[in-house]
């Protein structure tokens, strides 16, 4: 017998065509396909910056339904693991994640597809609600007011005092003071309740004041 015929032979004893749970295999990836389209709606629900990227949430549910596939496989077949670990092993991943909070929704993804190939439907289910309730906690709690950037542009010197005191209460920081020829711009932060924009209509009123711009910030705020 030649070593080609030993090699097909050891691959037709092995375990590749055992019969597989068919039944476990369908529930889970049906699951996955559930929680990764709930992944999806938290992660539009509560999407706090500036462009929405609907590829990149449909890339969750994606990625919840190949990873439980992939645990699925690698769990029933040696073979296929090993195999499975060099394919993977070659992949670059080179996308860029803007925003901290997208990576908790990705390793969500993707540790809720292995939880689920791996069976775990208890916990899988555990830590999302988990998860959501930290979401909707945080959310809340942010949401009660917004950051703004006030860029205000004034001609000579005595206006700047008046600008800072017209911001009266609400809670604001100088980021920056540009001087130029004859005008100066002020970079304000400004942290601001329940829509209380007062200040807007009380610096356009100063003297000196030529326009006033008000961008809102939507990276961390510590205060």
């Amino acid at each position: 017998m030649s070593v080609k015929d030993v090699i097909r032979k050891s691959i037709l004893n092995s375990d590749i065509y055992s019969t597989y749970d068919l039944g476990k295999i369908a529930l889970s990836l049906i699951i996955a396909l559930i929680m990764g389209m709930i992944i999806y709606f938290v992660y539009k629900k509560f999407y706090a910056g500036v462009v929405f990227s609907k590829s990149f949430a449909v890339t969750l549910i994606g990625m919840t339904v190949l990873t439980c596939m992939v645990t699925l496989a690698i769990s029933t077949n040696i073979v296929i693991s090993l195999g499975m670990v060099g394919a993977l092993s070659i992949v670059r991943f080179r996308t860029a994640i803007k925003d901290p909070l997208d990576l908790l929704y990705l390793f969500w993804a993707i540790t809720t597809g292995i939880t689920v190939g791996a069976g775990m439907y208890w916990l899988t289910l555990a830590s999302a609600v988990i998860l959501i309730i930290m979401i909707v906690c945080f959310y809340a709690k942010a949401s009660t007011g917004q950051v703004f950037v006030a860029v205000i542009h004034y001609e000579g010197t005595e206006a700047g005092d008046d600008i800072m005191k017209a911001f009266g209460k609400v809670k604001h920081y100088l980021k920056s003071k540009t001087l130029r020829a004859g005008t100066t711009e002020l970079a304000v932060e400004v942290y601001v309740k329940n829509d209380e924009f007062s200040f807007e209509e009380e610096i356009r009123n100063i003297s000196g004041v030529k326009d006033i711009t008000l961008i809102q910030y939507n990276g961390e705020y510590n205060g």
